[in-house]
């Protein structure tokens, strides 16, 4: 029986990379996004597996009414992909609360209200699966992304132990976790004010995020097509690194904090009481 999506951002990036896979693969993709214009070429060349859902995740009453309506359309949704997200860059005194809360909407209470909207139907059919697009900086962080990397920490967080709820109930969990692809992430990062300051170190970042625009070395296409193997895989993994850049920095990342429980285990060990 061929699969039933519901991709949120599915308009651009990874979002139409997975769309297109699944697609590919002879699913039908319930295809969200705020602008929906953009799927009209997707929609049009596959009227029987594209549907168009507008969709602000920030909006709470609206996934509920979607998720509803998609189950009564279609009797089931199998695969949940959580991708709808923006960038932004800024130091952590920088970035206001306002900022701060807007970006938690986006990465963690928008994907944490549909988790919460699929997964009545996925636990009765003891069947589905749930893709968290995360990113490396959901392991790690850069100067210039403590509030990006927040919000994919605590997605990460909610994931890992969401896994261990629903894994004995039939339903799978993936975090995605890409390093540098060439989606239109970094032309459309948020900037907070800048502070002199900051120059050296997060400036470096906003640099560096402007430069790579376009010539980043990974190929979303590539990127679908692996998290449809990993979730088709025998053992699926909980977390899925992708390109060689994200992997190199997260392994060097875990190195660092081994070196650091090492330093101070005996003494980290010796906070027991005496008795």
């Amino acid at each position: 029986m061929n699969k039933v999506w519901l991709v949120t951002g599915a308009n651009s990036g990874f979002g139409r990379a997975i769309t297109e896979a699944a697609v590919a693969a002879g699913d039908v993709v319930v295809a969200a996004a705020r602008r929906v214009a953009a799927l009209a070429d997707l929609a049009a060349a596959h009227p029987d597996q594209v549907e168009p859902l507008a969709l602000d995740v920030t909006d709470l009453a609206a996934i509920d009414t979607a998720v509803a309506d998609v189950l009564a359309r279609h009797g089931r949704i199998d695969v949940l992909v959580n991708n709808a997200g923006r960038g932004h860059v800024g130091a952590f005194e920088e970035t206001g609360d306002a900022e701060l809360r807007e970006l938690f909407e986006v990465h963690v209470f928008g994907p944490a209200a549909l988790v919460r909207a699929v997964l009545p139907s996925m636990r009765e059919r003891r069947s589905g699966a749930i893709v968290q697009m995360s990113s490396m900086g959901g392991q790690m962080s850069f100067a210039g992304y403590s509030a990006y990397s927040g919000t994919k920490f605590a997605l990460e967080g909610m994931t890992e132990a969401l896994a261990l709820e629903v894994n004995p109930l039939g339903i799978r969990t993936l975090i995605v976790e890409p390093g540098a692809f060439r989606t239109s992430l970094m032309a459309n990062l948020t900037a907070s004010p800048q502070i002199a300051d900051y120059a050296p170190t997060v400036g470096a970042t906003r640099d560096g995020a402007a430069a790579s625009d376009g010539l980043q070395p990974g190929d979303p296409a590539k990127a679908a097509a692996l998290v449809l193997a990993a979730l088709d895989a025998d053992e699926p993994p909980l977390r899925l690194t992708l390109g060689a850049d994200a992997l190199d920095q997260v392994l060097g990342h875990l190195d660092r904090v081994r070196a650091d429980l090492d330093a101070w285990d005996k003494r980290a060990r010796a906070t027991t009481f005496d008795d």
